[in-house]
């Protein structure tokens, strides 16, 4: 059952990437930066913003055997998350280099353009063209769609539990962060997201009630997906 939902979610990103998108402009400047990098009972959720965008960067290191420090530099030169997901993913399944493709992005070309000019069609990504076209689909819903099947290949959900926690409305950040904290707890995911929410808690004080050191993030989620460390 997990191959065939992985196998579903595979042709799903594989198909909608192939499509025609329009071509989204891509910020100059992404502000990368935290002044509030620690939890403070006082303000307890001051720091979730960090602690959201370091827990994905760390997972995104892990899964793509990349340095995290370069992800950083990569978001503060201005490309975002969603692209930094596709291009790695399809960069991973190619072996054309990430660089090559965010570079291709940075020049405003539409992800169909480049999948066109490198001549990486389904078969060679690892899937065949036989989904029916999916028209409209956004640069975010396509980043979602490669976490979506990074859950399933990691096996970190069942497909319904991811499918449910997706119709709650969890973003990828957040996806990543309750996965690592529920994990650590033995709670579910879903219950993890709904506390913060619900604002009945932070995502600082759930950090700290799993014992999980933002510093050591990497190690966590290394140990979670049974890698080694980067």
């Amino acid at each position: 059952m997990r191959h065939v939902a992985g196998y579903k979610f595979h042709l799903i990103l594989v198909t909608t990437l192939l499509l025609p998108l329009p071509t989204w402009a891509i910020p100059t400047i992404t502000c990368h930066c935290f002044t509030d990098r620690s939890y403070d009972a006082v303000h307890p959720a001051a720091a979730d913003p960090y602690f959201l965008a370091t827990t994905q960067n760390s997972f995104f290191a892990v899964v793509f055997t990349t340095d995290k420090k370069s992800v950083v530099m990569k978001k503060q030169r201005g490309i975002s998350s969603d692209d930094l997901w596709i291009a790695y993913w399809v960069a991973l399944h190619s072996g054309v280099s990430p660089d090559t493709l965010l570079q291709a992005r940075q020049n405003k070309q539409a992800w169909q353009d480049i999948l066109t000019s490198q001549r990486l069609s389904p078969k060679v990504l690892g899937a065949h063209y036989t989904m029916a076209r999916i028209a409209n689909s956004s640069i975010a819903h396509l980043a979602e769609t490669v976490v979506n099947d990074l859950f399933l290949q990691y096996q970190l959900m069942s497909d319904m539990e991811l499918s449910a926690v997706r119709q709650a409305g969890i973003t990828n950040q957040e996806l990543i962060i309750a996965t690592v904290i529920a994990a650590k707890m033995k709670l579910p995911v879903t219950k993890t997201y709904l506390e913060v929410k619900s604002r009945t808690k932070t995502w600082g004080a759930l950090l700290m009630e799993a014992k999980i050191d933002p510093k050591n993030l990497q190690r966590e989620i290394s140990l979670l997906l049974k890698l080694s460390p980067v």
